[in-house]
């Protein structure tokens, strides 16, 4: 799906970008669609603008956004754990995924 530019500046305000790069809106981009490749792949569809729900995903992808741009030159030691939040936000997304009509 790509990234209209009202989403881009949604997920800008969230990781505290104000001038980037066109190297980091590059990486952003790459990430947005991993975020909601993963999401997808989880059983996640992409919810009806303007819905709570909506809101919930949108967070959830932000979140992964900013995780892994954080991460993308961390030496990391011993074990990554997930924030239990998002965990929960994921979970309430699955739980929720409307059902299809046989």
């Amino acid at each position: 799906m790509p990234m209209t530019e009202e989403r881009r500046a949604g997920l800008l305000a969230y990781c505290r970008m104000e001038e980037p790069t066109s190297e980091e809106l590059l990486t952003l981009e790459t990430l947005y669609d991993a975020a909601v490749g993963y999401l997808e792949g989880a059983g996640i569809s992409l919810p009806p603008e303007g819905t709570p729900r909506r809101a919930q995903y949108d967070l959830a992808v932000n979140f992964m956004v900013l995780r892994d741009f954080d991460l993308r030159d961390a030496e990391v030691n011993g074990t990554i754990q997930d924030n239990p939040a998002f965990r929960r936000l994921i979970t309430q997304l699955k739980l929720t995924e409307p059902r299809e009509e046989a």
